[in-house]
């Protein structure tokens, strides 16, 4: 019969294994300016957002996101509850799923990524994070080396060992533009009188008026809720001109003052100015010069995806994470436009009007 040894020694404990890892580039990456995690974190949440809510944010960065990988780690639920956790999660504002373009010419490859907030954000927020993370990488290719297949400058040809004093002199000389030849008893030219008389700069009151200026002007035409007259265009101009300083574009500009505006608003100018005040984008300190205005816009090498459909977009075209298909179908009420406060007014004097003809017959 066989003998049994015991140890004293305790047995070594289970390890669990570790979360699969996404490849290089890929996976989760946490929002700037995190809080430190409470036990009320994701309070406020459904139980299933709140129990995937708190799962992802304890991976560590470059996690893998994916529905599927997700789905294996929590045997709770199916691929498609955690879809659908997922979305209501990028409509709380805790996520947003987006594409970037890494590297350049032959080498540019997109690569998905999921950016967590421990923190619920708005859209505007999510906008600007977003716009930001756009201009650094449209500004990483500027340092980095050129693709293999751009040919190299042509080597200055060399110069002769021994060039004779002609030679030297051809070879150091600068063309310049030659003045005609006058006699030494000649008198200098007069200046034509058109020349004489066109002003040396433009006048301030002809002047053309700014992009900052321009951005205010056509927010009255992008939204009726907004107009300002010449005045206020003048008094918001230094702080609309601030934003465009900040690298942000003057459509991004003017979909940040007119996004969410509520059914009224008493006073544009007062309204304008608190959102140029309180919505100020982050300073972006890059080393690359500003493109001259007529150059064509870069491409954008950051596009946020829909979380429900994949569908890819500007970050300010996609609310809430959602294209607008998606969108409607979780809020059905989401394009519905707000009544005028007129007409509702309206609406209800003609129903009291038609309950009192119903009381004579």
């Amino acid at each position: 019969m066989a003998t049994q040894h015991t140890s004293s020694a305790l047995p070594a404990p289970a390890r669990s294994a570790p979360y699969p890892m996404a490849k290089p580039g890929y996976g989760k990456r946490s929002a700037p300016g995190q809080p430190e995690r409470t036990p009320r974190d994701f309070g406020v949440l459904p139980v299933r957002e709140r129990y995937v809510a708190a799962y992802v944010d304890h991976l560590p960065e470059g996690a893998a996101m994916s529905v599927k990988e997700l789905a294996k780690q929590l045997p709770l639920y199916g691929q498609q509850a955690i879809s659908s956790a997922l979305t209501a999660l990028s409509v709380a504002g805790h996520l947003r799923r987006v594409r970037c373009a890494v590297g350049a010419g032959d080498e540019m490859r997109w690569v998905f990524r999921t950016f967590w907030s421990r923190t619920a954000h708005d859209n505007e927020w999510w906008t600007t994070y977003l716009t930001t993370q756009n201009t650094k990488h449209a500004a990483a290719p500027d340092s980095a080396p050129p693709p293999p297949w751009v040919p190299d400058e042509e080597p200055p040809p060399p110069a002769p060992e021994d060039p004779g004093p002609e030679q030297g002199l051809e070879a150091t000389a600068v063309p310049q533009q030659r003045s005609p030849v006058q006699a030494p008893d000649a008198e200098p030219e007069s200046p034509a009188p058109d020349a004489a008389q066109a002003p040396a700069t433009p006048r301030p009151s002809e002047a053309a008026p700014s992009p900052a200026y321009l951005a205010l002007a056509r927010l009255g035409r992008e939204d009726r809720r907004l107009p300002l007259s010449a005045d206020d265009c003048g008094a918001l101009e230094p702080l609309a001109a601030e934003w465009l300083a900040r690298g942000v574009s003057v459509d991004y500009l003017i979909s940040a003052l007119t996004a969410g505006l509520p059914a009224q608003v008493d006073s544009p100018l007062g309204f304008t100015r608190k959102r140029l005040t309180d919505k100020m984008p982050p300073r972006l300190h890059t080393s690359a010069d500003s493109p001259p205005p007529g150059a064509p816009a870069p491409a954008r090498r950051v596009l946020v995806e829909c979380t429900d459909c994949g569908r890819p977009g500007q970050p300010e075209a996609l609310p809430d994470g959602l294209c607008r298909p998606c969108r409607t179908t979780h809020q059905p009420n989401t394009d519905q436009t707000p009544i005028d406060p007129t007409e509702a007014a309206d609406i209800k004097a003609h129903m009291n009007n038609l309950r009192e003809l119903l009381k004579s017959v």
